[in-house]
């Protein structure tokens, strides 16, 4: 049976993850960056203690540190069972097994629940959500989408991506997502049509090899800019 979800779940990954995902360099982690549904991730948690400049946007931030950790109780052992129900879809290689999965997520959701109230309150977690951003033209350099856009291509239209890439680079001018597979480890069905449109509306396209790799042929990211 493939791997499929109802809905987005909460399930967060970490500061090194992101790095990797969307090939961040020392220049990148410099620049002011908007992570789009970032859910509970510890990347901005990890960026801002080490200096750096992010701002999270997610509809689950509208709920409380304890309502988001219930929810993550409430998904976390579906996750991880259909995880090991499709163990062939993944690649054990720096995280041996399900177990192990289990708690490398679990230790960055952690990170970010604790630091989520102080988050919250320096407006670095904000209750927003694609295809539509409460910010200004170009406010952030780099905009990034960690397993949402194109993930969930099942769950998500065609003109929902091209809207909310769109959006990503109004107000960063540049946007990364990762991966560009959907659930079930196969090419998202959005992908191709994506690229054609954004390219005949004038974005400059790119799908990049990246240095991550879990579910198997997950190991690229699409690179977006405004030319």
């Amino acid at each position: 049976m493939a791997f499929t979800l109802e809905k987005v779940v909460p399930w967060g990954r970490s500061y090194d993850e992101y790095v990797s995902m969307f090939s961040l360099s020392e220049n990148d982690l410099a620049k002011k960056i908007i992570g789009c549904s970032d859910g509970p991730a510890s990347f901005n948690c990890e960026l801002t203690r080490k200096g750096g400049t992010v701002v999270s946007v997610d509809p689950i931030y509208r709920f409380s540190a304890k309502e988001i950790e219930v929810r993550i109780e409430e998904t976390y052992s579906a996750v991880l069972e259909q995880t090991k129900e499709n163990e062939r879809d993944f690649v054990w290689k720096d995280i041996k097994n399900p177990d192990e999965l289990g708690q490398v997520r679990m230790s960055a959701m952690k990170r970010f629940l604790s630091d989520y109230p102080e988050g919250k309150e320096q407006r670095r977690y904000i209750n927003a959500e694609l295809p539509i951003l409460p910010f200004s033209d170009k406010e952030f350099d780099l905009a990034l989408c960690s397993h949402f856009l194109f993930l969930y291509s099942e769950h998500y239209t065609f003109d929902f991506h091209i809207q909310s890439i769109a959006e990503m680079c109004r107000v960063a001018g540049e946007a990364r997502i990762f991966p560009v597979l959907e659930l079930g480890a196969k090419k998202s069905r959005h992908l191709a049509g994506v690229v054609e449109e954004l390219r005949s509306k004038g974005y400059e396209c790119s799908i990049e090899k990246v240095d991550y790799e879990f579910q198997k042929g997950g190991n690229e990211m699409l690179r977006v800019k405004i030319i």
